[in-house]
């Protein structure tokens, strides 16, 4: 893609997304809805997503409604029936309520990441994805923005930073927003095929250490676990070897998980979170997703929060007479949000991850006496959230 105007076309707006992954192609797909012309630059030379799980919550579910999805991500996905927190040793510290959490909300549903990535991938037109084009520079002119790649500059009316918790556009554009900061803990992620639908998920908590399961269809189960280590960390022996040592005498399915996975599968990361910014907009230019508020994963909405930037920054643009306007409500309506949700996730994962035995003896104490309906509760500010446009506390917000 060599150098664009800004419409290439009487009245046409355009947009450049910089990232190719759920949330850059659900802006692309959102905005293109809406009448805009739109181009993903991805730096990977194909565009494609991890082998790992997703749980998409209802607020997710109504923003993939929004870009007419849903439907297709439901017939793909498996509902979520029996979750909750249990001990290594698999004893049950509280159960969630999931019926009512339907009842109120909507369910809640696995996906395979690459599944729900060629829903998004296949809603966008045709031409808008540019594969292996990476992304060197970004500036601001005074009626658009400029993209600097390796196939020359391009012009556009919009620029959308989706490009992850290292972002290059909020490198370039917001030189004095924090640098990611580490959470003291790690995570290991895999699929792993079952054969079977295992008839429980949730998470198993111990000293410092955590393990997650998640049925998905066609007999895979998605599996990760967490531990307190340095960071930079690496097992001695291979990722899979670590992960038996650490979580192979945990209750079942736990080993026969791991027994049944192969090293090449195990991807580990250390978990990072950005410290809040001052703003996720400069100009004609915003960010979305991990670029702008990545969280820890405790609470898993950080695809979900992704999937809600993308919808409601195209509904703005398209309810506001110019892109500024439509940015700066964008801002004052996504970042009070995502920063809650960020500060809850962060806590969970502290406690979570708490090590000496008093401590966890207290947590899983105060876990088994909290009513499932409380925990329910607790969810409300973030699963009563709606699309700017339909009715709901959050939309009226907007």
């Amino acid at each position: 893609m060599g150098r664009a105007g800004h419409a290439g076309g009487a009245g046409e707006r355009s947009a450049i997304v910089v990232g190719g992954g759920i949330g850059g192609l659900a802006a692309g797909a959102a905005l293109a809805r809406g009448g805009w012309r739109v181009r993903v630059l991805e730096r990977a030379a194909r565009f494609g997503e991890v082998g790992a799980g997703l749980s998409l919550w209802p607020n997710a579910l109504r923003a993939l409604d929004a870009l007419g999805v849903g439907d297709q991500v439901r017939e793909q996905a498996l509902v979520e029936t029996q979750a909750g927190i249990r001990t290594k040793s698999g004893r049950w510290l509280s159960r969630t309520d999931t019926r009512e959490l339907a009842r109120r909300f909507g369910p809640v549903v696995m996906i395979h990441r690459a599944g729900l990535f060629d829903i998004l991938r296949a809603a966008l037109p045709a031409g808008a994805l540019c594969a292996d084009t990476r992304v060197v520079g970004v500036g601001l002119r005074n009626r658009w923005v400029e993209v600097e790649h390796g196939d020359g500059v391009s012009r556009a009316d919009l620029l959308i930073g989706a490009d992850g918790i290292g972002s290059t556009v909020r490198r370039s554009l917001w030189p004095q927003a924090p640098a990611p900061r580490y959470g003291g803990y790690t995570a290991w992620r895999f699929v792993v095929d079952t054969g079977e639908r295992l008839p429980a998920g949730g998470e198993s908590w111990g000293r410092g250490e955590r393990v997650g399961i998640a049925p998905l269809t066609d007999g895979r189960t998605y599996v990760f676990c967490v531990a307190n280590a340095p960071e930079g960390q690496r097992g001695p022996d291979g990722e899979l070897a670590e992960l038996r040592r650490r979580f192979g005498r945990w209750h079942d399915p736990v080993p026969r998980l791991l027994a049944g996975v192969e090293e090449s599968a195990v991807m580990r990361h250390d978990i990072y979170s950005l410290p809040p910014l001052a703003s996720f907009v400069t100009g004609r230019a915003a960010l979305l997703g991990d670029a702008a508020h990545a969280m820890t994963p405790n609470l898993g909405q950080g695809a979900n929060q992704a999937l809600e930037d993308a919808v409601t920054l195209a509904a703005l643009l398209d309810a506001h007479p110019d892109v500024e306007s439509a940015l700066a409500a964008y801002d004052e309506c996504r970042r009070p949000r995502t920063r809650m949700i960020a500060r809850r996730s962060e806590r969970i994962g502290a406690v979570a991850q708490w090590h000496s035995a008093p401590a966890t003896v207290l947590r899983d104490l105060m876990l088994r006496m909290t009513p499932a309906s409380a925990l329910v509760d607790a969810l409300t500010p973030i699963l009563d959230w709606q699309p700017p446009g339909r009715d709901g506390p959050t939309a009226q917000a907007v």
